[in-house]
This record gives C-alpha cells, sequence and structure tokens, in this order.
C-alpha cells in the first residue's frame, strides 16, 4: 500500500488490490478544494494512470462529505483562475484511462459535484445532495463540464441545476442519471469495494475502448481494432469463458494517448 500526502488541506491515495481511491481531505470547509488542491489533481491522476498496479480509482471525500465545492475564500483573488483549475482537474479525471468510480456521501456541491460528474460511475450514500451553484456566484460554468453535464443527464435536468443552483436529493439524482446506484448507511464503501472488484477482473482493453468510444471519439475506432488483434485477450477471454475458469487478460491501459 502506497500513501501520497500534501500539506493540510490535501489530496490523500491509497492503492491497494489495483485499487487507487483518492480522497478529498478538507473537513475544516467540508473538503472544498483549494486552488493547490486543484493543481495536484492533475498530477497525481497522470502518475496513478501510468501505475499498472492500478486497475480502477475511486474518489472520496473525508468523513460525512464528498465535496462541498471550491473553497471560496480562494475565489476572492481570481474567480476566473480558479474555474481555469477547476476545468483543468475535471478533464484530467476524464480523461482517466481507467475505470473511475465516485463514492458520494453527504454534500457533492459545486466543483465536488464537477469531478462527480467527470467519473465513469457515482454511488451515493442514501442522504447525499448534489448542486452545481455558480449562478449564485455569477461565475460561468465551463463549456466542457455543461456538456458532459447535459450528456450525462440530459439538457432539462442540467438546465434545473444550473438556472437554479438548487441542491437535489439521491432519489432525484437517480432517476436523472446523476448517479447510478444509491446505498443504505453504512453500506457505501463495501458495494464500491466490490464493483471496483469486479472491474478489476474484465478486460482492460474493453474497458479503456469503451471510455474513449462513450466519449465521442469514433475516430479511434482503428487504433482500438489494432489493439485489440495485437492484445491475445479475446482469444483468453473466449478460452477461459469454455474452460470455466477466470480470464487471465494481458492488455494494461496507460497515459491516454493523444487524438
Amino acid at each position: 500500500m502506497a500513501y501520497t500526502e500534501l500539506t493540510e488541506p490535501r489530496l490523500r491515495h491509497t492503492v491497494d488490490g489495483g485499487i487507487a481511491t483518492v480522497v478529498i481531505d478538507h473537513p475544516a470547509r467540508r473538503n472544498a478544494m483549494t486552488a493547490d488542491m486543484w493543481r495536484a489533481l492533475p498530477p497525481l491522476l497522470a502518475e496513478l494512470a501510468a501505475d499498472p498496479a492500478v486497475r480502477v480509482l475511486v474518489l472520496t471525500g473525508e468523513g460525512a462529505t464528498f465535496c462541498a465545492g471550491a473553497d471560496i475564500s480562494g475565489l476572492r483573488a481570481s474567480a476566473g483562475e480558479a474555474q481555469d483549475l477547476a476545468v483543468r482537474a475535471e478533464e484530467a479525471l476524464a480523461a482517466f484511462p481507467k475505470p473511475t468510480l465516485a463514492a458520494v456521501r453527504g454534500f457533492c456541491v459545486g466543483g465536488g459535484c464537477q469531478l462527480a460528474t467527470a467519473c465513469d460511475l457515482r454511488f451515493a450514500e442514501e442522504g447525499a445532495s448534489f448542486g452545481i451553484t455558480p449562478a449564485k456566484l455569477g461565475i460561468v460554468y465551463g463549456a466542457s463540464s455543461t456538456q458532459r453535464l447535459v450528456s450525462l443527464v440530459g439538457p432539462a435536468t442540467a438546465k434545473y441545476l444550473l438556472f437554479s443552483a438548487e441542491l437535489i436529493g439521491t432519489e432525484r439524482a437517480l432517476r436523472t442519471g446523476l448517479v447510478d446506484e444509491v446505498l443504505p448507511a453504512g453500506e457505501l464503501d463495501k458495494r464500491v469495494a466490490e464493483f471496483a472488484k469486479v472491474l478489476i477482473g474484465r478486460s482492460q482493453l474493453t474497458q479503456a475502448a469503451a471510455k474513449e468510444f462513450a466519449a465521442g471519439r469514433a475516430e479511434r475506432a482503428a487504433y482500438w481494432a489494432e489493439q485489440a488483434r495485437g492484445s491475445g485477450d479475446t482469444a483468453e477471454g473466449v478460452a477461459a469463458f469454455l474452460e470455466r475458469r477466470d480470464p487471465r487478460f494481458q492488455w494494461t491501459a496507460g497515459p491516454v494517448e493523444p487524438a
């Protein structure tokens, strides 16, 4: 198990059993992201993407809150700079080449919701609250962030969240597609760990290609066809099925290939 710690407030991470867990740790402000935390996230993700021991990434918050957004005290100096940092961190998370899961409890608001929507899947504990709040601050939400939200929940729900800055609960979040599963109190971590282990046993080749195609990168079809031909994963998957054993896939995802 490996740890990385920054000065308080900080991002912490562990790598254990193929699962990298990144923890947003700023409990004094409900895990709000400071400028330094936004800056730290892209290089941390690059490090984890290049680590062959990492098969799945889980993003969560310390204690009873996922992330209450950006640390407002840092916005006074330059709201535009803070938004740019948030978008860069979000894009780095969205581009992570391996499956990413957000484990959400408590508040998932503003920049926190921005990070959660950049993950591939979101698991939430009952009682969590979601909101995107730039309309309270007169901030223009980023174009790529808005498009990602629309692709996830549809234009009507995206407009509801962005226009009003109101919070919604897990029932509506599940109904609109903002979250994928809602768990009773005390069961979130167990379910996320179990699902992460399922993903570890599946083909990274399939997962990485699916991430790019789902993001609209159809021009990469030839690249992925070439990867499939040379990987041997298809032959291994078929053999494992016929032999009634777990497959031993060899293809490993790494840093994102340039477009």
